[in-house]
């Protein structure tokens, strides 16, 4: 299949623009689409919770209770009004080590622990504001985030393909289920060209199910998973030492956790948020989240984070406000309560077929039309971190592409070092310096003068370079050394405020601090050697 017909495929599926303004104003109308969204995300946080809980290895009502509680407190005070958290598959491998490495339950005591000091952690990262580094994420490596995610979204679905014994299913019940996906995949696709008052997915999954219960169809549902029947979730402390060797357990896993979820909460909040025409939120975020995996840790739940496929299921059905996700929330809490002998009838098809269309909906398709435009550079990474995201996890593929990319553009500004050399009337030779100087241009700013053929005074010409950190001191002090030892001086000129301040810090200028240093004034600076030291 060519990538033309893959993106047309896609303009198909994704319906109608969805980048707009989030709503300000609320009507009756916008409550009804807003609590519709949040039944729709509610019944398909139901076998995520329950599966990723599986994952764990954990009763799937501490699965179920992180992506209540979880769900409801970052709908509440979260950073980016439309977006639902729970439980995670990303969260969820990383915490099944922990519960194995302790028998008899003892395991799911130290995970709730563990949740604690997670969302303790997070709310430090939201206070210190360290959120918004998550703008040094390059849009390849979103991209691939989102490719990535897509693909594992997808892959996860294929175990509803296999039976109780877990072979895989054939012959006439495989065809009855792909029917029942592709039922409600039509619907989805279909319904809004019709009428858009109601959520796709919502509609999607209610007829699936009715003609499920209406033909006595023998496909799997969701009480062929676990039973969701349940109370309310109750406080109580973990049943953990209070001592050290606790906190050596727990405080790398919490680390790691704490990691896992903000990344993919803020590769979240930024994509929901190009959808929504929304900004900002980063730091609320990491403080909403910590706050919401505290109180799940002591309420008996198992941590979460925001959910990718979850919150496009919400924004596609229409939810902007905070009302989505308090609505999701609470209807799952009813599910656990009051409704689960209903909810456990929903054949997994009908869920299946949603997060299809979400896969289809969340790949960046133009993704694959600009692979042979960008720079090799940000195609390579696109594809390292959608493979990575599929082969690991989202934080190791994030951090590699981020390292990947961060080197690439290290890598290409050092290489853009060069001089253009003239000579004064008095004789004196100047090199006008063009790019940075910094660690990755250090050697080639070095490799750019000859002190034994130059004359005895020679000039630095800073105008349209910058003086940016130790490497690049290093760099200069040796060179001024060179020209010491051959008995000549050297001067630098034209140094912004940025870079006078970091050499006056160095001890390199034989100037006055009172000279203005802006680059107006052609002021010259001699260099002190002997500062930095010869290593």
């Amino acid at each position: 299949m060519s990538r033309s017909v893959l993106a047309r495929l896609a303009d198909r599926f994704d319906g109608p623009d969805l980048r707009v303004a989030p709503t300000t104003s609320l009507s009756l109308t916008v409550v009804r689409v807003e609590v519709l969204a949040g039944l729709t995300v509610a019944l398909a946080l139901v076998p995520e919770a329950v599966a990723f809980a599986f994952v764990a290895d954990v009763p799937p009502l501490v699965g179920l209770y992180a992506a209540f509680i979880v769900g409801l407190i970052t709908a509440l005070i979260g950073g980016r009004p439309g977006m639902i958290s729970g439980a995670t598959g990303a969260l969820a491998v990383v915490m099944v080590s922990l519960v194995a490495r302790f028998p008899d339950g003892v395991g799911l005591q130290y995970l709730f622990a563990t949740v604690v000091l997670m969302g303790i952690l997070q709310i430090i990262v939201g206070v210190m504001r360290w959120g918004k580094f998550i703008r040094l994420v390059p849009h390849p490596v979103m991209l691939g985030f989102v490719n990535g995610l897509a693909i594992v979204i997808g892959k996860s679905q294929l175990d509803f393909f296999r039976q109780a014994d877990g072979s895989w299913m054939q012959g006439g019940q495989l065809v009855l289920v792909l029917a029942l996906v592709a039922l409600t995949m039509l619907v989805i696709w279909g319904l809004p060209r019709l009428t858009t008052a109601i959520p796709a997915p919502l509609a999607g999954i209610a007829i699936t199910a009715g003609v499920v219960i209406l033909f006595g169809l023998p496909v799997p549902t969701v009480g062929d998973l676990a039973s969701i029947s349940g109370g309310l979730p109750i406080f109580a402390l973990p049943d953990v030492p209070f001592t050290y060797e606790t906190l050596s357990i727990i405080l790398p896993y919490a680390i790691i956790l704490a990691a896992v979820g903000l990344i993919e909460s803020l590769l979240t909040l930024n994509l929901v948020g190009e959808i929504t025409g929304q900004r900002g939120g980063a730091s609320q975020e990491c403080i909403a989240q910590g706050t919401a995996n505290t109180v799940t840790g002591f309420f008996g739940g198992m941590g979460g984070c925001a959910m990718i496929g979850q919150s496009m299921i919400n924004v596609k059905s229409g939810g902007r406000t905070r009302i989505s996700g308090v609505s999701a929330a609470l209807f799952l809490l009813l599910f656990i309560l009051a409704a689960s002998a209903l909810i456990e009838r929903i054949p997994l098809a009908a869920l299946v077929g949603v997060m299809f269309m979400v896969v289809i909906g969340t790949f960046a398709w133009n993704s694959l039309k600009i692979l042979a435009r960008v720079p090799r550079v940000d195609a390579v990474v696109i594809v390292l971190v959608t493979a990575v995201t599929v082969r690991f996890d989202l934080a190791i593929a994030v951090v590699v592409g981020v390292i990947v990319s961060a080197l690439a553009y290290s890598w290409q500004n050092a290489t853009r070092i060069h001089a253009k050399v003239d000579e004064t009337p008095d004789g004196a030779k100047v090199y006008r310096v063009q790019g940075p100087l910094f660690f990755g241009s250090a050697t080639g700013f070095v490799e750019l003068f000859e002190p034994e053929s130059d004359p005895d005074r020679v000039v630095i010409d800073f105008a349209d370079s910058r003086v940016a950190d130790q490497s690049a001191l290093q760099a200069i002090e040796a060179v001024a050394a060179k020209y010491e030892s051959a008995g000549k001086s050297i001067q630098l000129r034209h140094l912004s405020r940025d870079c006078h301040r970091l050499l006056t810090r160095a001890g390199h200028l034989m100037i006055d601090s009172d000279d203005d240093p802006d680059y107006a004034i052609a002021a010259d600076y001699g260099v002190r050697t002997g500062i930095l030291g010869s290593h």
